[in-house]
């Protein structure tokens, strides 16, 4: 299957993504890890990407699409894959289109998670990541035995620089932005799938394999 994943931030969209790609046996590909692996290897795509970046700027769309159709003509790629963070607008949607147009072949669903916008604030204020040795913690769904300090090591939790109330905000802005109206996109190409994306990372899933099993009958 080729199927698309789209979500605000922190809807879990990266564990589901890795999840349903693995009960699909299909690479999950992210661009942001496309980006930071061509960056890596210092490349003429990597230096461009480099300079978008550090500029605060939005990598190209038809660099964003150079780059992650490249990734789909890889062999691990030609029985399907599950995009995580591509598309993320309208243009590059219909670059990713034309793209597989010329491939002969076709998106077969786009799903996309749902959560409000006051839950996905407290699930990423609530993040803390110690210090020491990495742990991941949150101040609702998993607090710390003794507050502030690690289970594991019992280094310091700090808050990530983007989870601030003021950051999330600014990025569900953006989402809507220039992501919702992807959303309509498909919508209009009957390929969207909303799923609820509240509740435990097995609940998601399952959600999110009955939506496919759905149109795939």
């Amino acid at each position: 299957m080729r199927i698309v994943l789209i979500g605000p931030p922190g809807a879990g969209k990266g564990t589901q993504a890795r999840v349903l790609a693995g009960r699909l046996s299909v690479p999950a590909i992210s661009s942001g890890d496309l980006f930071r692996a061509e960056t890596s290897r210092g490349s003429a795509l990597g230096e461009l990407i480099k300079r978008h970046t550090e500029a605060g700027e939005l990598v190209p769309d038809e660099l964003t699409t150079t780059i992650v159709t490249r990734r789909l003509h890889e062999p691990d790629a030609g029985g399907g894959f599950l995009l995580d963070g591509f598309p993320r607008t309208v243009r590059q949607a219909e670059l990713l289109a034309q793209a597989l147009e010329e491939d002969k072949t076709v998106l077969d669903a786009v799903i996309a998670l749902d959560l409000p916008d006051d839950e996905i604030v407290q699930r990423l204020t609530g993040r803390r990541m110690c210090q020491a040795c990495g742990m991941a913690v949150h101040t609702v769904f998993s607090p710390p035995r003794v507050p502030g300090r690690c289970d594991g090591c019992a280094g310091a939790l700090v808050r990530r620089a983007d989870d601030t109330e003021e950051t999330v905000l600014r990025r569900l802005a953006v989402y809507a932005e220039q992501t919702v109206p992807l959303l309509r996109w498909y919508a209009d190409r009957e390929l969207l799938l909303p799923v609820d994306a509240k509740g435990a990372v097995p609940e998601v899933s399952d959600r999110m394999r009955a939506a496919l099993a759905a149109v795939t009958r």
